[in-house]
């Protein structure tokens, strides 16, 4: 895993473009706080504010950390990962991980751009709450591209598969419009997307009130992530078995 670290951080000093997320999630924060502040209740800002990171999260998470396998298919150094006598799939976490960590950037860059440029009531009242939900929020969104990865190399086109994936998963996971404002078949439905959980609290560590079962929600958060890793592992290795039978390994 530690290998797998490594290896993306030399990937991100050979293409720094890949923090393009980091110079769009501030964009995102003044478009929403504007529409709030202008078209909606003044208590919707947390919602303005969590909304981009979780956008540039995912970004991090799907486009880069989820593409890790099919961009090693690309670069034809697949067969030498799979050929190498360690755990494929913790190698490729490793990656994803280191991904998502430096997704939770957006954090701070969001914060400040709320806070101190477009004046939005936003002051983190419960720090501890924040921080085991952004750790627990990275492990989650690093098990989900851990698992999108072993779809991606089954797919020929991913970043449709990506593309349309994201934009489900914001409305699910409530970033910017409350869940309750669901069709009430569809709430139920949220509660298996981390997401829904992960954003209830960061904007629960922004509001004055004390924080109801925080840990058993941050627990949730977990669960949840424990199980993607777990059917990620399963379905990673199921895939690679099933293109090295079928030849289709290196293919591009």
């Amino acid at each position: 895993m530690w290998a797998g670290v490594r290896l993306q951080l030399v990937f991100y000093r050979q293409y720094p473009d890949s923090f393009l997320p980091l110079l769009t999630a501030p964009l995102y924060t003044v478009i929403f706080l504007m529409i709030v502040r202008h078209g909606g209740p003044a208590d919707l800002s947390s919602y303005a504010v969590i909304a981009p990171v979780f956008i540039a999260l995912w970004w991090f998470a799907l486009f880069h950390g989820g593409l890790v396998v099919q961009t090693d298919r690309w670069s034809q150094t697949l067969e030498l990962h799979v050929a190498a006598p360690t755990s494929f799939a913790a190698v490729v976490f490793g990656r994803i991980l280191t991904v998502t960590l430096v997704g939770l950037v957006s954090f701070v860059e969001i914060w400040l751009v709320g806070r101190y440029l477009l004046d939005a009531p936003v002051k983190v009242r419960h720090p501890w709450l924040l921080t085991a939900t952004l750790v627990a929020t990275a492990f989650a969104m690093a098990a989900t591209a851990l698992l999108m990865s072993g779809l991606f190399v089954l797919a020929r086109n991913a970043f449709a598969w990506t593309n349309s994936i994201s934009f489900p998963c914001y409305v699910l996971g409530g970033i910017l419009v409350p869940v309750a404002l669901l069709p009430g078949w569809l709430q139920p439905v949220s509660k298996v997307v981390f997401l829904s959980w992960s954003a209830d609290l960061l904007r629960a560590s922004l509001a004055v009130e004390s924080v109801p079962d925080a840990a058993f929600r941050i627990g949730m958060i977990l669960l949840l992530a424990a199980a993607s890793f777990a059917v990620a592992a399963g379905l990673l290795r199921r895939v690679l078995w099933r293109v090295r039978h079928s030849g289709e390994l290196g293919l591009r």
